[in-house]
């Protein structure tokens, strides 16, 4: 039988908190550590729609990629949207943990998942915090390709969302060197791996950032830029983690959730 504790014992040696941003706060968020676990939810973030999920699904841990309380918090009174998160999954017997920048480091984590899947041959670090291990990642594809067709091809790889796949550059460029960040990553604008790069792909960008990026490109060399959903960049790694524990944890019945948790309904193209 697990218990929430062998389950926290897993995910720290899948992905350790010592590998967690300064700034973070991955972790137990809330449950009793005696509780026995038969059956997890995955999912990038915990709102009203995952959390219900969860427990009608009678999961007894919700793990998540984004913490709910990383920032300080003062009350959680169920009058605040977290505050009321928290209620329900103590209600309904379901813990929450979180796996956050420490599973974007590691060697299967959101922006491996991602370079996987776009076919990227000998992909390592952006910024290499170990050997194999580091933020983001860059890789070659087997071949040249368009920027145009990266992008398309980008957009059947990724679950559907309605800001979809914006790019910056010129749709006949070719491209091979691919730089990858899962989830927001301009601040990785600037290193030379990225600048290297015949593009880069991530999350978030900025106007300002992607701006002078743009035109810091246009005299200095640098990538062209694809800005993909935040979700949708990070969702992919679920299946990963899934799999990684079953492997950990076999008497554990593990679930991904494939609700969408982008935040934007739809786009009005002008």
């Amino acid at each position: 039988m697990s218990t929430l504790a062998t389950v926290a014992d897993a995910v720290e040696r899948l992905w350790p908190v010592s590998g967690a941003e300064p700034w973070d706060a991955p972790g137990i968020v809330s449950g009793d550590l005696a509780a026995e676990v038969s059956r997890i939810v995955l999912a990038v973030d915990a709102v009203d729609a995952t959390v219900s999920e969860a427990i009608e699904l009678k999961a007894d841990l919700l793990l998540v990629h984004h913490p709910l309380l990383m920032r300080g918090v003062t009350t959680v009174a169920e009058s605040t949207a977290k505050g009321s998160l928290i209620a329900q999954l103590i209600r309904g017997r379901c813990a929450l943990i979180a796996a956050h920048t420490n599973a974007d480091i590691v060697a299967t984590g959101t922006s491996a998942r991602l370079a996987h899947l776009m076919g990227l041959t000998d992909a390592r670090p952006i910024v290499e915090t170990a050997p194999g291990v580091g933020l983001g990642r860059v890789g070659a594809l087997p071949e040249p390709t368009t920027l145009g067709a990266l992008a398309r091809r980008l957009a059947g790889i990724l679950p559907p969302t309605a800001t979809g796949v914006r790019v910056a550059g010129e749709f006949d460029r070719s491209v091979r060197t691919i730089a990858v960040c899962g989830g927001a990553g301009d601040s990785l604008l600037s290193e030379p791996a990225v600048r290297a790069a015949d593009v880069y792909v991530t999350a978030d960008l900025r106007h300002h950032p992607a701006s002078e990026a743009v035109e810091t490109a246009r005299v200095a060399g640098g990538p062209a830029l694809i800005d993909v959903s935040h979700w949708a960049s990070e969702w992919l790694w679920l299946e990963t983690a899934g799999d990684e524990l079953r492997a950990a944890l076999p008497d554990v019945e593990v679930i991904v959730s494939d609700l969408r948790t982008d935040p934007w309904d739809f786009v009005v193209v002008q």
